[in-house]
């Protein structure tokens, strides 16, 4: 008996580790076409998802969205915060079937331009101390700390898996204010992130920008110059905590 019980928790500890989709993830695959001019990037963490989209040839920015999700079994659920290609579609869900194979994550269903099938490769589940969900609660100037409580209008910052996407929309105007993402290291106190889309500026990508950081209480204090050389002290929050929703 007892282990039949321990081979029942394994199975099921097994099977909830399974349906983590924390990491970033590349497209690979759509409606059995090979993706090879574009290059989506998608990040999950904390029950958010992002992504992004570049044209490989010039960088030219293509595409975002994201918002919650949830995922039970097989029966996965995208409700969007944000969505540059059809911001009518902002606030409404999409049931998926989603499986994981080998590494990569196949999402299947009906959308309204009829019936979608991804293929998903991992790029990396890696995590550090600044991996997570964030929203912009507060700014430094003048050594003063100004506070605010996100509302419909909110900035987001996720990072998992070595990438971060950083957005600024409203949820209830549907109105998308800008992106940019790429790669990120965070170490010993030193943030750099190198850019590799940004929906306001082409020729920014490949720009590598460090910043200091500190997570204190819970926060990511997250200081340095800004990509035109303007001094900033952000304060981030994680999402679950900082946005309370209506």
């Amino acid at each position: 008996m007892k282990t039949a019980l321990l081979l029942a928790c394994f199975l099921v500890s097994h099977f909830v580790a399974a349906q983590d989709l924390s990491g970033a993830w590349k497209l690979t695959h759509q409606n059995g076409n090979a993706i090879s001019d574009v290059e989506y990037i998608k990040i999950y963490q904390d029950n958010y998802f992002s992504f992004g989209a570049k044209n490989l040839s010039d960088n030219h920015f293509i595409a975002a969205g994201g918002g919650p999700y949830s995922l039970e079994a097989d029966k996965y659920i995208e409700t969007l915060d944000f969505f540059t290609l059809n911001p009518l579609q902002v606030g409404t869900s999409t049931i998926f079937k989603l499986d994981l194979v080998n590494g990569k994550m196949v999402i299947s269903g009906t959308t309204d331009n009829g019936m979608l099938v991804e293929i998903w490769e991992k790029i990396s589940d890696e995590s550090n101390d600044l991996t997570g969900n964030w929203v912009i609660t507060g700014r430094k100037r003048d050594n003063e700390i100004s506070r605010s409580t996100p509302g419909a209008r909110r900035t987001v910052k996720i990072l998992s898996g070595g990438r971060f996407q950083w957005i600024a929309f409203n949820s209830e105007t549907k109105e998308f204010s800008g992106t940019g993402g790429g790669t990120y290291t965070a170490k010993d106190g030193k943030y750099v992130e190198t850019i590799t889309f940004f929906s306001r500026d082409d020729s920014r990508v490949g720009a590598e920008l460090g910043f200091d950081f500190q997570v204190i209480d819970g926060e990511w204090h997250h200081s340095g110059l800004s990509s035109t050389g303007s001094p900033i002290y952000e304060i981030w929050t994680p999402y679950s905590i900082g946005y309370k929703g209506k």
